[in-house]
């Protein structure tokens, strides 16, 4: 359905993921693209493309739409119960808009206003909307609830949008807002302890033997056989299909046979990563699990040194300060990394940091950057974009198997 496209996550109050907004490539300002002509649709399919379950799952995904698609040209394939239509960036109501806007909530679409300051005067649009998106990012306390109040007696959900900061999001939060847009989830919070907890020092050793060139069967099987939680879920995610379609594992040894040490150390890691988060929002897991792979795709497509998986390790790692609401370099002092994984974690790799600001484009719909990585890394832009669905969808079906084994996972 679609090649190039960006998603960002709306979160709950309490960090859960209620839906994605997807922003489009190659629509203007992120829209719904117009129809495609038949040699842009035949090129969009060599890349993989998406489809809404690939992009978002089982949430909801906000899509925002041109006045004049809406009017004219809305897509009927869509689903009205997986579809927020969004509407954002009016400075006038053309003419048309509001009677086509009750033609798609008869539909039984929700209709979403982006940040109405300009629609004061135009009462209708604002009576037909089920949703309001309110800029948070510029804005005091008081000045947040000033913006809001309008709103209240409306019947309206309230998204605050770019929420980059967790002090945001508790202002936010404190002045009434549902739900919450921006990759403050990604931010470490404060906290006073500066060293990893002894009840994770399984998941260090573990992680040391990831990223080491040796591979001891041995001692990987007496860290895990430590924990029985940990070698359940071990097997849980080698026996995905996402992973390994082929053969039912029935225990590490057996897993390295069939799959190589390679793959074996990628999921060590996973596993550590995955067991040190897991008392923070899943989504914030998801996005490392996607940069993961996506590092990894990229690695071995320049043809960089695979073995131990570096790629892998940098991407999965790369969210660490926020997972442990520590600073990377305090962090790394107490993880038994390589000096490449720690270099490249702490800026010093050229290779990685054009990794690290193109998936950041990526998960920012900054198209400009891709563009510039692109040169960078003497990659097509389309081979990127190719790389980066493959780590969703990925991404996706490992964050599956979390969500059935955590408990208190948050979706």
């Amino acid at each position: 359905m679609f090649a190039f496209v960006a998603r960002q996550p709306i979160l709950t109050s309490q960090k859960d993921v209620y839906a994605y907004e997807l922003l489009f490539r190659d629509g203007k300002a992120g829209t719904y693209p117009e129809p495609a002509s038949d040699k842009v649709k035949a090129l969009a399919e060599q890349f993989n493309p998406l489809g809404l379950d690939d992009l978002s799952g089982e949430k909801t995904s906000f899509i925002n739409f041109s006045p004049e698609i809406i009017i004219s040209r809305f897509p009927t394939t869509l689903n009205p119960d997986q579809v927020v239509v969004e509407l954002s960036g009016l400075t006038s109501q053309p003419p048309g808009l509001s009677e086509a806007l009750k033609h798609i909530k008869q539909m039984g679409f929700r209709l979403a206003l982006d940040d109405p300051m300009m629609l004061n005067q135009q009462t209708d649009l604002l009576n037909l909307a089920d949703i309001v998106k309110v800029d948070a990012s510029r804005l005091t306390v008081n000045h947040i609830e000033e913006r809001i109040g309008r709103y209240k007696d409306a019947d309206v959900s309230l998204i605050a949008n770019n929420v980059a900061s967790q002090s945001l999001f508790t202002d936010c939060l404190q002045a009434g807002f549902d739900y919450f847009q921006g990759y403050f989830f990604a931010q470490p919070e404060s906290r006073l302890s500066r060293k990893l907890p002894a009840s994770k020092m399984n998941l260090v050793d573990l992680i040391g033997e990831s990223a080491s060139e040796e591979f001891n069967l041995d001692r990987i099987n007496q860290i895990i056989e430590r924990d029985a939680a940990l070698s359940f879920l071990l097997l849980k995610f080698i026996n995905n299909p996402a992973i390994n379609k082929r053969y039912q594992i029935s225990s590490l040894k057996h897993a390295l046979t069939y799959m190589g040490e390679v793959e074996i150390k990628k999921f060590i890691a996973l596993l550590s990563v995955t067991q040190m988060g897991d008392d923070k929002p899943l989504e914030l897991i998801h996005m490392s699990l996607v940069r993961a792979k996506f590092f990894d795709l990229l690695s071995q497509q320049r043809k960089q040194h695979t073995n131990p998986p570096i790629g892998f390790l940098v991407g999965l790692f790369s969210l660490l300060d926020a997972l442990l609401d520590q600073d990377m370099p305090n962090i790394l002092k107490q993880l038994p990394l390589t000096d490449e994984v720690n270099d490249a974690l702490l800026g010093k790799s050229n290779e990685f940091n054009h990794y690290l600001v193109l998936v950041r484009a990526f998960e920012g719909a900054l198209w400009s950057n891709v563009v510039k990585q692109s040169k960078a890394l003497e990659t097509d832009q389309k081979t990127l974009h190719a790389l980066f669905n493959q780590a969703i969808v990925w991404g996706n079906s490992v964050r599956n198997t979390l969500s059935s084994h955590f408990p208190n996972a948050r979706g």
